[in-house]
């Protein structure tokens, strides 16, 4: 294996985390490509991992915790790492060590950047993206919320640790009609996913129901509202793990358009 950075050859496996092969990912249109365009320019980092065959086996994306949704300074912060692991495409490649490698090369890339440390998030339960998985790498809880863990690791004494920035503003409903409200920050294939369908769900509706589309790509917006990515419908949010289907969007959706008053 070997650990390059991001070429243009493999943009497209990327904008789809690897995923190219995938239908579901054909639905999250172009918003990591917009993303990734408008954040390099922000010092994001990528590297690759290839195979004996140089096929992109894993990814890593990382970028100035400054530029990030956590609240932080002189660090980078870690977006994800992914190793492919489904059956299909290329098959399962984890557990062979392409994850650590990755790590090292992100580490060592932001060490030479003059970062003072390493952040990133996961989750305490034993899904996608443990944060057991960096603890063994020498990282430590700095904040949780929720289910996730935002860990670190210090690359120097006077490095301070991180924090979550949690919601701050409220959202608002419509009177006389269901307002769906959609933050996107865009660097997600799955929460653009999510986006896109609780967005053509929405139009289903005509009049009945308000789409509003909250970009926090901007940084700016994303300190005002403290939600980077994210559906609430009527104010209020909806949790999902894998992203939502269609139907399931359409049956929340029609549920409060049918309790609106005739």
């Amino acid at each position: 294996m070997k650990v390059i950075d991001l070429e243009s050859e493999h943009y497209d496996t990327y904008f789809k985390c690897l995923e190219d092969w995938s239908d579901e990912m054909k639905e999250a249109g172009n918003h990591k490509a917009c993303w990734y365009h408008k954040y390099k320019e922000k010092g994001l980092r990528v590297k690759v991992v290839l195979d004996e065959e140089n096929i992109v086996t894993g990814m890593i994306q990382y970028l100035p915790i400054e530029e990030s949704f956590i609240d932080g300074e002189n660090l980078y912060f870690i977006l994800c790492i992914w190793v492919h692991g489904d059956k299909e495409g290329i098959g399962d490649r984890q557990g062979k060590g392409m994850g650590e490698a990755l790590l090292d090369a992100a580490e060592n890339d932001a060490k030479n950047k003059g970062a003072k440390g390493m952040a990133a998030w996961g989750l305490w339960l034993p899904f996608w993206m443990k944060a057991s998985w960096f603890k063994k790498h020498g990282y430590k809880k700095a904040d949780r919320d929720s289910i996730s863990l935002l860990v670190w690791k210090p690359f120097s004494a006077d490095a301070s640790p991180p924090r979550w920035i949690h919601q701050k503003k409220d959202v608002s409903r419509i009177p006389g009609k269901v307002a769906v409200t959609a933050f996107i920050n865009g660097w997600c294939p799955a929460q653009n996913v999510v986006f896109e369908r609780a967005k053509r769900a929405s139009a289903e509706f005509g009049d009945k129901v308000v789409f509003e589309s909250i970009d926090t790509s901007d940084r700016d917006v994303f300190l005002e509202w403290g939600i980077s990515d994210g559906i609430f419908i009527d104010g209020k949010q909806i949790s999902y793990g894998p992203p939502l289907p269609y139907e399931k969007f359409i049956k929340l959706i029609s549920k409060k358009v049918k309790k609106l008053l005739p």
